[in-house]
């Protein structure tokens, strides 16, 4: 397996005096998933270490861009040179920064620029690696044509007259990995990294498969690629992985899978973090933790109060968010164990009450009205008080001023009987004695939902009775939603845990940034990250970060650690649960990316102990 050593990654100093290194990937200025926290967090920690001598490439789309990215007109260093010399060659080339922390050199490559040399690169590609490509699938051409812009780039950077230093090109993910056969095909001079955060094939045959993992040995990749219509993108992938001098993964489970679906061992592992920098809040993550919460209590009590109330002091907040993959990112067992917990809180008398957010992106037609008007009845009844509040204080202070008998009078009497009037109207047209819905969005695919299906299949419903509430967000938190006016990093802070217990996740960003946040989280064994906090983290698992272990277990005893967990969690004090969230935010440097680089030194050392042919 993959070399994780830490003492041996420890150890590593790579020459940057005498090297320049370029980062590929597709979410360069183009934010589309997770590699794009993966390589924007990554920023500062690289210019750190390599300054000027660092530079990112990724592909030109305008409408992403234009948000991200600054050109510059100082072309003085050999990434500029090369810039100015793949434009005389005719190519639409933007050499800039980044706006982001660290402020990298950027170069973004338009692919629609040489679509119409489609025919060539797709035709070397066959001829050359036996890689077919459909004529109508509109990101491979994408995909092809920036690979041979990116090819021309590094190409143009390796001449003797534009820099006479090592050149180290580091490709994330099979978007741009093309360029990778024909950089060996034509002995390029320079040094090739190739990291698969997730094998392509992986992901659909673990959404496929209840028993992935031990299918894993006897999968015949080729039969399954054509069989999900995806052999060009997998042998695109499987190209860049032979091909590169080093080839990398970022958690040994993810290693596990490029054995066999990939024919490759990872020669090393490069775990994801963040550059925690961003997310601390000092002594403040108390305070900022309890002024978002009461801000998901005003969503709570519309939704929740015009049917029946409950203690909001007695409420705990817990949550799941991701790519909706109902089986990989554990939304099944999420829900299984939820509905045990309901039960067991029940029969235990426990009068708390848990609010379970399911926040993921599915296709909706519109925002439940009935949810909007709660909200907005909400708001009406807050400014009713806000004035009959107002209106009590003059008169309550006149009263006091001038009072003979110190006694508190009657605070109804100084109320005006058209706000009496407006207080009662808006308040029994507010009222219901219809269930609050577990869904707050009319869904498109409402009848086959498989969230849905499993709320009311068990009677996970809302009911009165029940000590777990659900709140099924199918569209992605942010400050301009109408049900929550806040982004995700705000929710995130507001909650007491994230909850992802999934099956398949080659690393795992959501419970990462849960800890950046000082909020507890649930992982498990199959993903990169829970691996990681297992093998590297050893006795600090217990502290907020739990791992459910699913590897070779049943659903069933995933389902039962999970609630076992949530049930221990609810009985928790508020002292308990303050002292856990300081506990996870103390935890959270080991992810920093200060720390995690070293993994991405040994890789480079590596590849510059490769012969370049």
């Amino acid at each position: 397996m993959a070399e994780t050593s830490n003492n041996n990654a420890n150890a590593v100093k790579v020459n940057t005096s005498n090297s320049l290194l370029t980062e590929l990937a597709w979410e360069v200025c183009n934010q589309v998933g997770g590699i794009y926290t993966v390589i924007r967090s990554k920023v500062p920690s690289m210019i750190q270490t390599w300054g000027d001598c660092y530079c990112l490439i990724g592909p030109y789309f305008h409408h992403n861009a234009q948000a991200e990215f600054e050109p510059t007109d100082d072309y003085s260093g050999p990434f500029g040179q090369a810039v100015l010399k793949m434009r005389n060659m005719g190519f639409e080339v933007h050499y800039g920064h980044w706006l982001v922390t660290g402020n990298p050199l950027v170069v973004l490559l338009n692919p629609y620029s040489v679509y119409d040399r489609l025919g060539e690169i797709k035709y070397n590609l066959w001829h050359h690696h036996h890689i077919p490509t459909p004529g109508h699938d509109d990101l491979l051409n994408q995909v092809e044509a920036f690979g041979f812009l990116a090819k021309t780039f590094l190409q143009q950077l390796v001449q003797p007259d534009v820099t006479d230093k090592n050149v180290i090109a580091h490709f994330h993910e099979w978007m741009v990995g093309p360029a990778i056969p024909e950089l060996r095909r034509e002995r390029t001079n320079l040094r090739i990294i190739f990291t698969t955060h997730a094998t392509l094939l992986g992901r659909y045959l673990a959404m496929n498969d209840p028993s992935f993992y031990d299918n894993l040995t006897s999968v015949n990749w080729l039969q399954e690629a054509i069989h999900f219509n995806i052999e060009t993108a997998v042998k695109l992938e499987r190209a860049a992985a032979h091909g590169a001098h080093i080839f990398s993964t970022v958690s040994d489970v993810t290693a596990r899978e490029c054995m066999f679906l990939l024919e490759r061992i990872p020669d090393v592992i490069l775990p994801n973090g963040l550059n925690i920098q961003r997310f601390i809040a000092l002594h403040e993550h108390q305070n900022l933790h309890q002024k978002y919460k009461d801000k998901i209590h005003q969503f709570v009590m519309a939704h929740f109060f015009q049917s029946y109330p409950f203690d909001l002091d007695q409420t705990l907040y817990f949550f799941t968010s991701g790519r909706y993959e109902y089986r990989n990112k554990g939304f099944d067992v999420t829900l299984e164990a939820l509905a045990r917990l309901n039960y067991r809180m029940q029969q235990a008398g426990i009068k708390k009450t848990v609010v379970m957010f399911f926040i993921t992106k599915q296709p909706y037609h519109s925002v439940h009205p009935g949810v909007l008007q709660s909200r907005v009845m909400m708001e009406e009844i807050r400014e009713t008080c806000v004035a009959i509040q107002k209106e009590i204080g003059k008169k309550l202070f006149y009263a006091a001023a001038s009072s003979t008998d110190f006694k508190l009078p009657s605070l109804r009497e100084f109320v005006d009987d058209y706000w009496q009037l407006r207080y009662r109207r808006t308040l029994q047209s507010w009222k219901t004695h219809n269930l609050p819905s577990v869904v707050t969005h009319n869904l498109i695919n409402d009848s086959t939902d498989e969230i849905l299906h499993f709320l009311r299949s068990s009677n996970l419903v809302n009911n009165a009775h029940d000590r777990v509430k659900i709140v099924y967000h199918p569209d992605f938190v942010s400050v301009t939603n109408p049900l929550f006016a806040m982004d995700y990093g705000q929710f995130v802070r507001g909650c007491h845990m994230g909850v992802f217990p999934s099956y398949y996740e080659p690393w795992g960003y959501t419970p990462l940034e849960c800890i950046a946040r000082g909020v507890p989280a649930v992982t498990s064994d199959l993903s990169g990250f829970g691996d990681y906090v297992m093998g590297k983290m050893e006795g600090k698992a217990g502290k907020g970060i739990f791992v459910v272990k699913r590897r070779n277990r049943s659903f069933d005893d995933a389902a039962n650690q999970l609630a076992d967990y949530l049930f221990e969690y609810v009985q928790y004090s508020q002292r308990d649960r303050i002292a856990l969230r300081n506990q996870v935010e103390s935890s959270s440097e080991e992810f920093d990316w200060k720390n995690l680089t070293r993994y991405y030194n040994k890789a480079y050392q590596l590849a510059m102990e490769k012969p370049v042919y």
